[in-house]
């Protein structure tokens, strides 16, 4: 693997290095500056706010939402290289963004879809595994104990254990972050079809990019599914790294534990509906209301009484809100988007979009939500079900894929710039009563 021409490696490794060399530099001239202010708020509220990590790949705006490198989706969309005869940007050309910073060309991500192809056989041991669990176990179950058990590859735990310098963690850590996303649409196909297939192993379409090969896979041949999962994939893939999901990762590979095993840690917390599942509930929430009303074009007047009655028994509206967005999340938009280009007359479809009008006035009418808005989640499951995938508690694997693409670049970066162990300091009550009384 050493003598293959690598180009998306070397360029890394040349943008990583002069960071590293220039962050250094700063840290040792201003590792003193005060860069920000921790309230009580913060450290009762899940640390929320408070700058403590670097994440090279991404950055959330509470207005134009979030930014790969600085470009915003709908400016991915309009710059990222598209499958021929498509129009949406292909996943591999924004991992390469994402770690490199720089916008690829066709050809880049052309070499980039066929080394994915190269690597993504899995080994039999992972598929022995999976298939000693019931069909029926959550699918976030298998897909996590199946990334964990492709460990047994990981080319940083092999060198470590023969001593490789530090300064080759880099190398080991884009190896294995290489091979894990190539066999990532491999394993969730399978999972797939153990859940609600027939058990066999997919096969893939050797002249398909990653995303489309990943719906191929699954059972789903329509160009226009597959230019979904296109969109899905790139839109999905990260979320600067305060995220659950992302800083999970990132404190369990800060450990130089492997790539898998941060990956999968990773999933472990997207499973929480609370993170990742919530796409999950806003599908049966939206159900559950046609069900309720005994209809599948609702008026705005009926969704209205039935959002004020899930408010008024203390829940909330799955799929609104967000912790930083302070308009309509742009990843909503793109769906929003797709919908409008490909399938407007989809009654689901127009359900979101008549809730999409009701909700955020009623949740503006609390006084209290600052952000009434819709998130991803909000219309992703109205598309899937368009083309047939009803099965709801596989959508969260779908989400694992994609976000695969900006935590394992970002992992890549940690290692290339050397990032220390994360290890924040704990106060208790009493310490915080203290400091208050001497205040």
């Amino acid at each position: 693997m050493a003598d293959r021409k690598d180009p998306l490696k070397e360029k890394f490794h040349k943008k990583s290095s002069a960071l590293r060399t220039e962050i250094r530099a700063l840290v040792k001239e201003h590792g003193a500056k005060v860069v920000g202010d921790v309230t009580l708020g913060q450290v009762f509220g899940g640390a929320r706010g408070i700058k403590t990590m670097m994440w090279e790949t991404s950055e959330l705006d509470a207005y134009d939402g979030i930014r790969f490198r600085g470009f915003t989706i709908p400016q991915l969309r309009d710059k990222l290289p598209t499958a021929p005869g498509g129009g949406e940007p292909l996943p591999e050309g924004l991992f390469w963004l994402m770690l490199t910073g720089d916008l690829p060309t066709k050809t880049q991500v052309k070499w980039l879809s066929k080394e994915w192809r190269r690597r993504g056989k899995i080994p039999k041991h992972v598929y022995d595994v999976l298939k000693k669990l019931p069909a029926d176990t959550h699918p976030m179950t298998q897909f996590t104990i199946g990334i964990t058990a492709m460990g047994t590859e990981s080319v940083f735990d092999a060198k470590y254990a023969e001593g490789m310098n530090k300064k080759e963690y880099w190398d080991a850590t884009y190896e294995d972050s290489m091979d894990l996303i190539a066999r990532l649409p491999h394993l969730a196909a399978f999972i797939y079809s153990r859940a609600f297939g027939d058990g066999k192993k997919p096969k893939q379409d050797r002249t398909l990019d990653w995303a489309a090969n990943y719906a191929h896979m699954m059972g789903f041949g329509d160009g226009e599914f597959q230019e979904l999962m296109r969109l899905y994939l790139t839109i999905h893939a990260d979320h600067e790294g305060g995220n659950a999901s992302a800083h999970t990762a990132f404190l369990v590979n800060s450990t130089l534990a492997n790539v898998y095993v941060s990956l999968a840690s990773a999933i472990n917390s997207l499973s929480g509906p609370l993170h990742g599942l919530a796409n999950q509930e806003v599908i049966k929430w939206v159900f559950g209301m046609l069900d309720k009303l005994g209809t599948k074009t609702p008026t705005k007047a009926q969704i209205q009484k039935y959002v004020q009655e899930t408010l008024d028994s203390g829940r909330v509206i799955p799929g609104y809100g967000h912790a930083v967005l302070r308009q309509p999340d742009p990843r909503f938009t793109a769906q929003r988007g797709f919908a409008e280009r490909n399938i407007p007359n989809d009654e689901l479809v127009n359900v979101i979009w008549k809730i999409f009008e009701v909700v955020p006035p009623e949740l503006e009418k609390l006084g209290k939500v600052k952000n009434p808005w819709p998130n991803v989640d909000a219309h992703s499951g109205a598309l899937l079900v368009h083309y047939g995938m009803n099965q709801y508690n596989y959508y969260t694997v779908l989400f694992g894929v994609s976000r695969a693409l900006g935590v394992l670049s970002a992992l890549c970066w940690s290692r290339a710039l050397g990032q220390p162990l994360e290890r924040p300091k704990s106060v208790t009550s009493d310490w915080i009563k203290a400091q208050i009384k001497e205040a």
